[in-house]
């Protein structure tokens, strides 16, 4: 299998079959298991092997082949399955860290990710350093003896920013710190953040993974050490681990990832370039566009430029909704990564709960709004976001 080409592996990898040979992966719907005898169930529990299971919150066959499909992909020795994107990037985080500890961050991070970080963390006695994650400098002045980790999103939401994951990689690992990434907007499809330096990903499954607005889940990736002994030991615990049902949605939506992705990265940059110079717009925001404060990085680091564009635009927030109101195609909805387009004001939605302050300071202004290409034809998404831009 380490022969198979990504896109190969994201259809077979992890497959276990019944003695019936199905061809679809078979969803285990239980919660618990039977032990032939009360010594295997000792022996179970001292250490299982890959293929014994205790109880579905420790794991299940599904989830199983879920993980091993994931960590194959995305070139990783082991993966754990959440409930959520979010409970994956807090496993992650939380698991690994305690009082005393300092973690530095990117600024630029979904509305969530920054509550863990500002408030959760905080909490337990976790000090968190923000930086700009461009400013290589800043992320050099800010590392200590006792950094224990660095978190940033490859490509933050929703300013498309884009950190140089190698560089910040070798800045935290010269003080034997863990990178943890969370990588949704890059997908596993056009990113390489482990040969890039990363020691832990991060994905929301519910976005391109799933890609079909159907289910939640989310996955951490790493070493078999970080996965078994750190985060299986707190996440088995405190019940983050997904559904059978939704780890075999995952595992469905993996076997048509690259088709998907693919595609919806070439209409994004199709739109990107014929939407930028509008005249309604004050900038379009799109890594693979040459405009791009970080194009550089983004063209060496991404095999493309991901499925997500920024547009700003002119007239504030009112002129905002008037657009986001005015679409036809385009649903008005705070998901991203489905098979459907999907807009945002994130402003008053994602981002509602940071300051004024805190919003200018990231780029988010009152006239941006987020927009996840879909699976549409390209023409006739750009025919509806020029009609709604004409409405302004």
């Amino acid at each position: 299998m380490t022969d198979w080409s990504p896109r190969t592996r994201a259809v077979h990898a992890g497959t276990r079959r019944s003695q019936y040979g199905e061809m679809a992966e078979a969803i285990y719907l239980t919660q618990g298991f039977k032990y032939d005898s009360a010594e295997q169930a000792e022996a179970r529990f001292i250490e299982s092997g890959p293929d014994e299971f205790i109880y579905a919150r420790y794991g299940n066959p599904t989830v199983a082949m879920f993980e091993e499909r994931i960590a194959s992909l995305e070139g990783t020795e082991d993966a754990f399955a959440t409930a959520s994107g979010m409970a994956a990037v807090n496993g992650a985080l939380t698991s690994m860290l305690k009082a005393g500890d300092h973690v530095v961050s990117s600024r630029a991070l979904f509305g969530s990710c920054l509550y863990i970080l500002e408030d959760i963390l905080p909490r337990f006695g976790v000090e968190v350093t923000f930086v700009d994650g461009t400013d290589l400098d800043a992320w050099r002045a800010a590392m200590r003896d006792d950094t224990r980790a660095v978190f940033l999103e490859t490509v933050a939401n929703p300013t498309l920013e884009v950190i140089d994951l190698a560089a910040v990689s070798e800045i935290a690992h010269d003080k034997g710190a863990t990178v943890i990434v969370d990588n949704v907007f890059a997908t596993p499809v056009f990113s390489e953040a482990v040969a890039q330096g990363a020691d832990v990903v991060v994905y929301s499954a519910t976005k391109h993974i799933d890609g079909q607005g159907r289910c939640l889940g989310g996955v951490i990736c790493g070493s078999q050490e970080f996965i078994r002994k750190t985060v299986e030991p707190y996440l088995k615990h405190t019940g983050g681990s997904i559904s059978p049902f939704n780890a075999w949605v995952m595992l469905k939506g993996l076997e048509t990832l690259h088709l998907r992705c693919t595609q919806q990265a070439e209409t994004a940059l199709a739109l990107a370039e014929a939407l930028e110079g509008h005249d309604k717009l004050a900038n379009v925001l799109y890594p693979h566009l040459p405009s791009h404060p970080q194009y550089g990085v983004a063209k060496a680091q991404m095999g493309a430029g991901g499925t997500v564009i920024a547009l700003d635009i002119k007239g504030g927030q009112a002129e905002a909704f008037r657009f986001l109101n005015a679409l036809q195609i385009v649903s008005i909805s705070n998901n991203l990564g489905d098979s459907k387009s999907l807009v945002t004001h994130p402003k008053t939605t994602t981002h509602q709960r940071l300051s004024d302050e805190q919003r200018d300071e990231l780029g988010i202004t009152d006239g941006l709004v987020r927009l996840s290409v879909g699976l549409e034809d390209a023409g006739d998404l750009l025919n509806d976001l020029k009609s709604a831009l004409d409405m302004i």
